[in-house]
C-alpha cells in the first residue's frame, strides 16, 4: 500500500502531462519532409507549459487531500536531497545517484508524489549546477516518469521488492538514456548518416536509426547509470522504504480531521 492516494484530478492531469511529452519526445517520428528543426526554440515554450501544468498537479493532490503540509514539506526535503547528489554522478560516466531518491520516493509514497518529485528535483537540481537549457524540460519529463512508475510497480515486500526495484533502476537507467537522446537526435548526426534522423521517412526506418544511434553514441553512459542505480538500490531499498514509510505512518498522511461541537 502507498502511503498517498492519486487523486482523480491528478490523474487527469498526469495524463496531459504525458501526453505532451511523448509529443514532445516523439515528433521526429510524425515530422513530414522539410520540417523545420529547432529544439532550442521549442524547449523553452515546452518549459512554459510544463511549469503551470506540474502546478497543476501539486494543486490537485492539496485540494483532494492526497498531500498536506506534512508531505509537501517531506517532497521537499526529498527533492532537495535528489538535487544535492546530482552533481555527485560524474558527467562522463552517466551515472546519476538522484534517481535512486525518486524511484525508492515514488515507491514509497507513490505514483503522483514520485511525478512531482522528479520533476521538483531535476528542476531544483538544474538550478544548483547551471543545467538550464533547451534540455531541461525533456530532463524533467524523464526524471518525473521514473518516479512516477516506480509508484506504479506491482506489490511486493523483503527480498523480493528489492530485487524488483534492482530491476526498475537497470530498466529506467537505460530507458531515460534513450528517451533523453530523441530530444537532440534529429540534430546531431550528419544527413548522410546510417544513424541520422530523416524527416519523412517511415517510423520504422527512423526508429531503427535511432536504436542504431543510441547503441553507437550513448550506451556507454546508459550502461553506468542501469548499474550505478542497481548496486545503489541492492543496498538502499530496504533500510530507505522502511525509513519512509514509517515517517508516512507517523505523519498520518492520510488522516481526516474530525471537528466536534463543542457543548
Amino acid at each position: 500500500m502507498t502511503a498517498l492516494r492519486l487523486p482523480s484530478r491528478s490523474v487527469g492531469t498526469l495524463l496531459l502531462v504525458s501526453s505532451i511529452g511523448l509529443l514532445a519526445f516523439g515528433w521526429p517520428f510524425l515530422a513530414e519532409p522539410g520540417s523545420d528543426l529547432a529544439h532550442s526554440t521549442d524547449g523553452p515554450w515546452l518549459f512554459a507549459l510544463l511549469l503551470p501544468l506540474l502546478l497543476a498537479v501539486l494543486i490537485a493532490h492539496l485540494s483532494e487531500g492526497a498531500l498536506d503540509a506534512k508531505a509537501v514539506a517531506l517532497l521537499g526535503v526529498l527533492a532537495a536531497v535528489a538535487a544535492a547528489l546530482r552533481p555527485l554522478g560524474g558527467g562522463a560516466t552517466g551515472f546519476q545517484p538522484m534517481f535512486v531518491v525518486v524511484i525508492l520516493g515514488g515507491r514509497a509514497l507513490g505514483p503522483g508524489f514520485g511525478f512531482l518529485l522528479g520533476a521538483i528535483g531535476m528542476f531544483a537540481s538544474a538550478l544548483i549546477t547551471g543545467g538550464i537549457g533547451p534540455w531541461l524540460p525533456f530532463q524533467m519529463l524523464g526524471a518525473a516518469w521514473i518516479g512516477l512508475f516506480a509508484g506504479l510497480l506491482p506489490p511486493a515486500r523483503g527480498r523480493s521488492e528489492t530485487w524488483l526495484l534492482v530491476g526498475y533502476g537497470v530498466v529506467a537507467g537505460l530507458a531515460y538514456g534513450f528517451l533523453l537522446n530523441l530530444w537532440f537526435w534529429p540534430f546531431v548526426a550528419g544527413a548522410d548518416s546510417g544513424i541520422s534522423f530523416v524527416a519523412g521517412d517511415p517510423v520504422t526506418e527512423n526508429l531503427a536509426r535511432f536504436i542504431a544511434f543510441c547503441l553507437v553514441t550513448s550506451l556507454g553512459f546508459d550502461i553506468p547509470r542501469a548499474i550505478g542505480n542497481a548496486i545503489l538500490l541492492a543496498f538502499l531499498t530496504g533500510p530507505v522504504l522502511r525509513t519512509l514509510r514509517r515517517t508516512a505512518r507517523r505523519a498520518a498522511f492520510d488522516a481526516q480531521a474530525d471537528f466536534a461541537a463543542v457543548r
